[in-house]
């Protein structure tokens, strides 16, 4: 049984707020399939990325996805 790696919050934050719409934060988070929905529809369609920014602000530094 393998656990999730830890994650920080701040690299996940940026990743989301610069490459958002191309789901590069997903990729990092070891999210693929949710990455891959990302590049195909904009960050769905920018909605995502602000819920995402806005999650991430209030995960705690390291996070477990």
């Amino acid at each position: 049984m393998s656990y999730p790696s830890p994650k920080s919050k701040w690299v996940s934050l940026f990743l989301c707020i610069f490459l958002g719409v191309f789901g590069i934060h997903k990729f990092y988070e070891e999210k693929i399939l949710m990455g891959i929905l990302y590049i195909c529809t904009g960050g769905l369609l920018g909605i995502g990325v602000i819920i995402d920014i806005i999650a991430l602000i209030f995960k705690p530094n390291p996070y477990y996805p």
